[in-house]
This record gives C-alpha cells, structure tokens and sequence, in this order.
C-alpha cells in the first residue's frame, strides 16, 4: 500500500482516539481511503460506530470500540482488542483523544480542571504510548501520531492547562523519536492551530473565549480531512513535526527568532483577552483535538 505521495504506507492496521468526530474521525476516513483496517475508539460508541459506517461505505474494515484514555486500563483493553481483530501487530497509533479548555489565568483555573485536562490531553497520549510502543518496536515498523497543537509552543495566556499539556505531548514525541532512531518506527506530532472541530463547545471554556474560538474556527479554520491527509503523508516521510498552517508556522519562528519579543506580545494579548470566573461548557468529556 503506497499513500498519495507514493511513499510506503505503514497505516494497514491502525488505531485511532478520538475518532467519533472531527480531526479523529478524518484520519479514520483517510486512513480507509489508502486500504487500512482501522479500530476507531471514543469515549462515546455511538460516535465511533457512526465513524465505522462511514469507514465501511468506503469499502474498508472498521471496528468500534468505546475508549476512555484517562483510565489507563481502557487503553490496554483497547491494545488486546486491536490484537484480535487485527490478527497481527497495531502498526499505527493515532493519539488524537483531546478536551478543550480555556478562559481563565492560572490561580483561578483550580485543581479538578487541571486533573481533568491533563488526565485526557497528557495522560491519554502517555496510555497510548506506553501501552502500544512494545510491540510497534517489536515489529520494526509503522508508528505514532500524536496530536498536540500549536498551543504546545504558542503558550497564549489563559490556556493554562491546555497549552501545557500540548507542549509536553510534544517534548514526549521528540524523545519517542530519539528513542525509536534507526529501528524502523517512527513517531510525528501534530501541531495545528484551528481546526474546523466541535472542540470549543464541547471542552470547559469560558463564554466568551468559546466565541471567539468558534469564530477563529469558522472563519480561519481548516478542514480536519485536509490536515488527516496532509499528516499522513509527512508521517510516510518521516517527519517529525507536522505544522500544517501558515499561521502557525508563523508563531513558531516569530517565538525562535525574537522571544523576548514575543512573550511582551503575548503580555499585550492577555491585556486585551475576556476572562471570566464561570465556564460556558462544563462537558466530562469530548472525543476532538483541535489546535490552539
């Protein structure tokens, strides 16, 4: 199998969090469109079976599985599943289960948000890392996709919690690829910025940063089925990072270049940021990630 760019394609047997919707779902699409069998897990398995109908009326093989990666042991039934139903070794896995959050400076967020954030955003990307890596280096082949955002290197204020727990999927992706160098696996981090995705109703944002997120989103936003596509064909080649905006390539070599320069314009954003006490969501869970 040989994806759009004719490089090999390692996607034959993948996994994919997060999968019911948005960013999630277009990989499970793309992934059926180059010949993968994909497992598609979600914290809600209404959502990943309407992914799978949507896999099989591409004449491909999907299977649904309801995946809460905050609970490590989810995400090992999840890894005995695939081993089941795949036959044979997971050869891709898609980190892409996400929440947003966002709205208020740090000293007001509180404990139970950061819990929550950080136990989907980190901890699930951490699950799936741990839980998968043994037998992808056992297989000498295929690999990972994490997806974090531009968040993880942007750091704008009062996205706390979120930024943090994208920079350290990010710092984890650069060390798994260190690790993984010359063994045949490789590893790429997303790192968009927004994404046309349900991830600003669905997280614990305040009001007022919801409407502005969906407003970037609406207006500047990309399609999640452009980025899936675009990702895997950078992952094919052995891409690291994957920064598929120019906006957020913008960021990252505005903050390289001049960081002093970029943290006083993030100290003038936060003068001119809403924040509010109160989110407007207050979701346990979403299935999305989208970027900053």
């Amino acid at each position: 199998m040989r994806s759009k760019t004719g490089k090999p394609s390692y996607a034959s047997r993948a996994v994919v969090t997060g999968a019911g919707s948005g960013i999630g779902r277009a990989f499970a699409l793309e992934l059926a469109r180059r010949g993968g069998v994909v497992m598609c897990a979600d914290i809600s398995l209404p959502r990943a079976q309407e992914t799978v109908a949507m896999v099989n009326a591409l004449g491909a093989t999907g299977y649904a599985v309801e995946c809460d990666v905050s609970i490590r042991e989810n995400v090992e039934e999840l890894a005995l599943r695939a081993g089941i139903e795949f036959d044979g070794p997971t050869t891709v896995l898609i980190n892409n289960a996400g929440v947003g959050i966002g709205g208020k400076p740090v000293g007001d967020i509180g404990f139970e948000d950061w819990n929550w954030a950080l136990g989907i955003n980190l901890w699930g990307v951490i699950h799936g890392c741990e839980v998968f890596t043994p037998g992808l280096r056992a297989a000498g082949e295929g690999g990972i996709i994490n997806v974090a955002s531009a968040a993880g290197f942007a750091a704008a204020p009062l996205m706390g919690p979120y930024n943090v727990g994208k920079a350290a999927v990010m710092s984890l992706s650069e060390t798994m690829a260190a690790e993984f160098s010359g063994s045949g696996v490789r590893v790429s981090v997303l790192c968009p910025t927004f994404v046309k995705t349900n991830v600003a109703v669905d997280g614990r944002i305040t009001a007022s940063s919801s409407r502005l997120a969906e407003f970037a989103m609406r207006w500047t936003g990309r399609s999640p089925d452009k980025i899936a596509a675009r990702t895997l064909d950078a992952f094919d080649k052995g891409r690291l990072y994957v920064v598929p905006q120019f906006d957020a390539k913008a960021v990252w070599r505005f903050k390289r270049l001049l960081p002093a320069v970029y943290v006083r314009f993030l100290g003038l954003l936060n003068r001119v940021m809403p924040a509010e006490q109160q989110p407007a969501k207050n979701e346990s869970l979403t299935s999305t990630t989208t970027g900053a």
